[in-house]
């Protein structure tokens, strides 16, 4: 839904001496106001021709305007807006021509400083003209330039992403908003079922500009994304609106009819009370609570809440206590699956907790829950790749559906940023975990799962025992040190952190992967329980990656199988200068291959998806 805002008003500042000549804003700026302007409905009738004062604008994705005014000329003073808009917002996204004039920076955690001028930032909002003047004053005698926290500004209450932070500044120094919201923030990969109306990275999106904008206080700002939201709030997927709600009740009176609608849709979905709980405050559940009484919706004697038995066994996994969980199941008063444990613990517990919760194997691991949800469904919106892999090595099924029609791949791809998903991922940088989870959902469907021999090397290794122990120390490290992500995936799951690192002189595990190059011949070798428990760990890691990393695994076979004398460089910091050489630069070849394999892979699947539609 496109939304047109032309907002060119200023709040009077008395400090606009300390205001740069260059930026000193016109008489016709003050004169005309503010003037916002919404394009009609695509289904609102006709019309009628505007009078001749009428000023229609429309922006593009570049923020490129388009003024016209009725008559044969333009209007000077428009004109001149126009002008003077066009130069203020050049000075925000043109930082490095105007380096020399922004005296204020705003840390964005994960992403690079925004360099902003603070006359400007003062003049249009009354928070930031607050907090630089308590910066000022406690700013030492001469000091110049400031860094502000976004945390700092906004709480910690709303992650307020770079992409969202960029419009609501750029707004304050152009009075203009571009009509279509950024698809790498605002679009999920679900391209063939989404219109990416209603999906989590738009509701997001549009939510935290709403809350920086209320929390700036400009008002036409706040007012513009209260009716956005307000208008897609029908088409948002019911597991959205506690976020909504959460951001409606933060801005309080500034946003009261998104509130009170969206908390009214909240009343009557079928989302459950454990869940509101966890994300919501407590007067907002007393509302909800409130509200589903008078209407029947819950008992009076529960309050829709589960029984004393379950939420003890609930409390203990918030305290990491499952001991404390087996013990509550001797008793006999309740069991996992009627407490719905696994699903709880997937979504709220840390992965290690989940593991262990699978280990006491008392869960169905495909049990659904009363809104029709799996397991692997609540581990797809959580988006853990260590938690999708331990429910999938457990039995999961990826292949189950949601009551609407969605497999966990689906709901996995309904939550993650285009950017995240399609961007580039810089040299050194881990895999996002959204884009692993995606991958590791998408692998399980395509091949049923076969976990034998790890690999055609492992075999070819011989009945070395030494041998075989010596190729997975090397295979592992080299993994940790090419797919650092993947590898902690694998080796949580096979629990590799409980055995002893191999090393020629039995010492204890080493805390880097870096070590002294094993040399089995120094003495002789006895192989030990603590060895075959270290074998039987990493062939399990080994075997993981090829399951559910595949393109990983081979980088690792071409390194492993042609150019064996190098895959010891990821333990050994002994070796020749001209050995790591050339173990990087294969390295870098390697990683250019497997990045043009994910390419290619996410062009056939958008061909293959698009050739299947066109069946249907």
């Amino acid at each position: 839904m496109n939304f047109v805002l032309v907002d060119f008003s200023v709040t009077h500042f008395k400090g606009a001496a300390l205001c740069p000549a260059s930026l000193r804003l016109p008489r016709a700026f003050h004169q005309l106001g503010s003037l916002r302007l919404e394009s009609p409905p695509a289904a609102a009738p006709p019309m009628e021709p505007p009078p001749t004062s009428h000023v229609t604008t429309a922006f593009s994705d570049s923020d490129s305007v388009s003024m016209e005014v009725s008559g044969d000329a333009p209007d000077p003073d428009l004109e001149a807006l126009r002008r003077l808009s066009d130069n203020l917002a050049a000075a925000f996204r043109s930082p490095d021509d105007f380096a020399f004039l922004a005296d204020a920076r705003v840390a964005v955690p994960g992403s690079p400083d925004l360099r902003v001028h603070r006359c400007v930032l003062a003049a249009r909002s009354p928070f930031l003209r607050a907090v630089f003047a308590r910066r000022a004053a406690a700013a030492p005698p001469g000091a110049e330039g400031v860094r502000l926290d976004l945390r700092e500004l906004l709480g910690d209450e709303v992650e307020v992403g770079f992409e969202a932070l960029q419009l609501v500044l750029g707004y304050l120094y152009s009075g203009r908003v571009v009509r279509d919201l950024p698809k790498s923030a605002c679009a999920c990969v679900d391209d063939d079922g989404c219109r990416h109306v209603g999906c989590h990275p738009a509701v997001s999106f549009m939510a935290q500009v709403l809350f920086a904008a209320c929390t700036f206080q400009v008002v036409e700002l706040t007012s513009l994304f209260q009716r956005r939201l307000l208008d897609v709030l029908d088409m948002v997927e019911v597991d959205n609106l506690p976020l909504i709600l959460s951001v409606a009740n933060l801005c309080n009176k500034s946003c009261t009819k998104l509130l009170e609608r969206c908390l009214d849709m909240v009343v009557r979905s079928n989302l459950d009370m454990v869940t509101l709980e966890k994300a919501l405050p407590p007067d907002v559940i007393k509302q909800i609570t409130d509200s589903r009484l008078s209407l029947g919706l819950v008992s009076p004697e529960d309050n829709g809440f589960p029984n004393k038995h379950v939420r003890r066994i609930l409390r203990a996994l918030d305290s990491d206590d499952v001991e404390l969980v087996r013990m509550l199941l001797k008793e006999g008063q309740t069991n996992l699956d009627d407490a719905f444990a696994l699903h709880y613990a997937v979504e709220h517990c840390d992965s290690k907790i989940t593991k262990e919760l699978l280990d006491i194997t008392l869960a169905d691991v495909n049990l659904r829950n009363p809104r029709g949800y799996t397991v692997l469904h609540i581990a797809a919106r959580r988006r853990d790749p260590t938690i999708v892999v331990s429910l999938l090595t457990k039995g999961a099924r990826p292949s189950d559906l949601t009551i609407d029609g969605r497999k966990a791949v689906q709901i996995s791809k309904r939550l993650t940023k285009y950017g995240n998903h399609f961007g580039i991922t810089e040299e050194g940088q881990p895999s996002p975990k959204d884009w692993l989870c995606i991958e590791i959902l998408e692998q399980a469907e395509r091949r049923d799962p076969q976990l034998g021999e790890a690999s055609v090397s492992l075999a070819m290794a011989g009945e070395c025992q030494r041998g075989r122990l010596l190729y997975l120390e090397n295979r592992v490290a080299l993994a940790r040190i090419m797919f650092p992500i993947e590898a902690r995936v694998a080796m949580d799951i096979a629990q590799v952190d409980g055995t002893l690192e191999f090393n020629h002189a039995g010492a204890n595990p080493r805390p880097e992967i870096q070590g002294g190059t094993v040399d089995l011949n120094e003495t002789p070798f006895i192989m030990k329980d603590e060895h075959l428990a270290r074998i039987r760990a990493l062939s399990k890691t080994v075997e993981l990656g090829k399951r559910f990393f595949p393109r990983c695994s081979n980088v690792l076979d071409k390194i492993m199988d042609d150019e064996a004398e190098l895959a010891a460089l990821g333990r050994d910091t002994s070796t020749s200068t001209e050995k790591k050489r050339r173990f990087h630069d294969l390295q870098d070849l390697l990683l250019k291959a497997f990045d043009e394999d994910k390419e290619e892979f996410n062009r056939t699947r958008k061909v293959t998806s698009h050739f299947h539609k066109k069946e249907d």
